[in-house]
């Protein structure tokens, strides 16, 4: 196990982050405790690539973290998790797929995040705006582990899937990582507070700027 458990980047972490991503305390403190060591490069690409398979920790924690120790390395680990993600991302679409309706019954066994309520819902989603769902998922709070494994059973294109993803995963990640790379420490409280809401907004605006340009396109 890695020394100095409660290390000076894990606390500076605020863990009133457990309550706006809605993970369970001792995975992301266990996450947090390999941001220091020599297995944090590791760690963050296991993270990125399990989360949307089966690992309800966002991988933001690994980012965040070793982007704090090491600010000016903060853009690599962004692109190096988004690529991870994706692939994760992806290998959860091709496996739901395969698995086909057995992907409710996965999701609606697990009980710890409340995802099989979601699970419905998602899949209609996918159905009839399946860009959105995707680019809502990859660069939002919203699960990006459902959503992975639901494209699948929706029958989503994968290179679509892959194309999209790699774009808002991107700009989700490469951003906190962009972020520390400018500021340093002084990012940490920006993410802390405000990044979830801000990307609900961009959002947001995108889909208020696809509306209008469909609107004005068939005026």
């Amino acid at each position: 196990m890695a020394e100095n458990a409660e290390s000076s980047v894990a606390e500076g972490l605020s863990k009133k982050n457990i309550k706006s991503w809605e993970i369970h305390k001792k995975l992301y403190n266990w996450f947090l405790k390999w941001v220091e060591t020599k297995y944090g490069m590791t760690v963050l690409v296991l993270l990125a690539f399990f989360e949307p398979i089966c690992v309800p920790v966002p991988a933001d924690v690994m980012v965040l973290g070793m982007s704090l120790a090491k600010p000016k390395q903060g853009i690599k680990y962004g692109l190096i998790c988004s690529f991870f993600s994706v692939l994760g991302g992806t290998t959860a679409l091709l496996a739901g797929l395969l698995i086909g309706d057995g992907v409710i019954g996965f999701f609606s066994s697990i009980e710890f995040m409340h995802i099989g309520e979601k699970t419905q819902k998602a899949l209609e989603l996918y159905e009839e705006y399946d860009f959105w769902a995707i680019s809502i998922s990859a660069l939002t709070p919203v699960p990006y582990m459902i959503f992975s494994w639901l494209g699948g059973l929706a029958k989503v294109s994968v290179v679509k899937f892959v194309l999209i993803s790699l774009v808002f995963r991107t700009l989700r990640f490469g951003t906190e990582g962009l972020l520390f790379y400018l500021f340093g420490e002084k990012a940490r409280d920006f993410i802390e507070k405000h990044f979830n809401t801000a990307t609900i907004v961009v959002m947001v605006l995108l889909a208020g700027l696809a509306f209008l340009l469909k609107f004005s396109g068939g005026a």
